[in-house]
């Protein structure tokens, strides 16, 4: 089944609440990085981490955070993790609507917490086929970018198998700068006059840059550019048509 993924940005979390999730997240980096040295990692579950620590933490970060450690320690090439986020399986996080907001729930040091956070038209569409049914949720990550916390979520889903069988194979060349084809019909783009605009641009550019102006260079090279970009959206609005 496919998979997206919706980054939500909590809705204004207090002081207090961002100061408790880099708190997590760095117990979380530190565990990480200390489980990578311990002789039995493959054994361990989360009661592990009384051995790494005293102090308070969710049991359910704690275990997708052996199974990541367990998985990326094959393919991690340094040895320590610069930042090893607070992440959540499908289990250990929900989403609800309340009112015109939508909360997601996970675990903290505290206590489990409800969190608003800001959506999108097309992001409420997906957390809606979440609460009727229609869609799956997946592992969760809690992490900050640019002072701003993010809860992101993946979410599977099923689709439909189109009924048509028709499929356009598209070529690209420079005889041809398209060959489009469907069954037996193929339409076709000649690159003469691209060719030729090439040249009369090269030439061009030759002759200003023996003028060492370099000025112009940069002009008649913008102007290139904006007739070939023209003539791609055309090219491509024919093959669409077609």
């Amino acid at each position: 089944m496919p998979t997206i993924t919706l980054k939500l940005e909590l809705h204004k979390p207090t002081k207090a609440k961002q100061e408790m999730y880099e708190r997590m997240s760095d117990i979380n980096t530190q565990f990480a990085n200390w489980l990578l040295d311990h002789p039995e990692l493959n054994k361990a579950t989360s009661k592990i981490f009384k051995e790494f620590s005293s102090q308070r933490f969710p049991s359910a970060i704690a275990c997708q955070t052996i199974r990541d450690v367990k998985s990326q320690k094959k393919h991690q090439k340094s040895k320590k993790f610069r930042k090893q986020w607070c992440c959540f399986n499908n289990q250990n996080w929900k989403v609800k609507r309340k009112g015109e907001f939508y909360t997601v729930s996970f675990p903290t040091l505290e206590k489990r917490i409800g969190v608003p956070v800001v959506t999108r038209p097309y992001q409420e569409a997906w957390l809606n086929r979440l609460l009727d049914g229609t869609a799956k949720q997946g592992a969760a990550k809690l992490y900050k970018k640019k002072k701003k916390w993010y809860f992101a979520v993946a979410i599977t889903f099923e689709t439909k198998q189109r009924e048509e069988t028709n499929v356009m194979g598209v070529d690209l060349g420079l005889r041809y700068i398209a060959v489009a084809s469907v069954g037996t019909k193929s339409l076709f783009f000649k690159g003469n006059q691209c060719a030729f605009i090439r040249r009369r641009y090269a030439a061009l550019r030759r002759t200003l840059g023996k003028a060492k102006k370099l000025h112009m260079i940069r002009k008649i090279g913008h102007k290139e550019s904006r007739w070939m970009k023209d003539m791609n959206h055309k090219i491509s609005r024919q093959i669409v048509h077609f």
